[in-house]
C-alpha cells in the first residue's frame, strides 16, 4: 500500500523559516518527479514547486521563487521544501505528490501539513 506523509507544518511569524518533509512508503520516490502543492481556504489548489527524479531540475511558482527551495534525498525516500521569508499569503495546507501537477485535499496523495503564517 502506498503512503505519503507530509510533516513539518506549524505556526510561524512573517519573515521566519520552515522546512516541510515528505516521506513515501510502498513507493520508490526516486523513480518519479515530485511536487509540492498548497491550498488556502476558499482558494484553488496551486502548484508550488517541483523536482525531477535526480534533483537536477526544479521549478517554482513565481510567488515563491527565491524564497522556497525543493530538494530530495532519494536514499531516504524523502522530499523537502525549505521555506524562507514566509508571508501571510503562504498560509495553506501543503501537499506532496508524485506528479508534477497541482493536487490537494482528497486529490492529494497524503493528508497534507498545515502552514500558518501569522503575527
Amino acid at each position: 500500500q502506498v503512503h505519503i506523509v507530509e510533516s513539518g507544518g506549524t505556526l510561524v511569524q512573517p519573515g521566519e523559516s520552515m522546512t516541510l518533509s515528505c516521506v513515501g512508503s510502498g513507493l520508490d520516490l526516486s523513480y518519479v518527479d515530485m511536487a509540492w502543492s498548497r491550498q488556502s481556504p476558499g482558494k484553488a489548489c496551486e502548484l508550488v514547486a517541483g523536482i525531477s527524479t535526480t534533483g537536477d531540475s526544479t521549478k517554482y511558482q513565481d510567488s515563491v521563487k527565491d524564497r522556497f527551495t525543493i530538494s530530495r534525498d532519494n536514499a531516504k525516500n524523502t522530499v523537502f521544501l525549505q521555506m524562507r521569508s514566509l508571508k501571510f499569503e503562504d498560509t495553506a495546507v501543503y501537499y506532496c505528490n508524485p506528479t508534477f501537477s497541482a493536487r490537494c485535499g482528497t486529490n492529494g496523495w497524503g493528508q497534507g501539513t498545515q502552514v500558518t503564517v501569522s503575527s
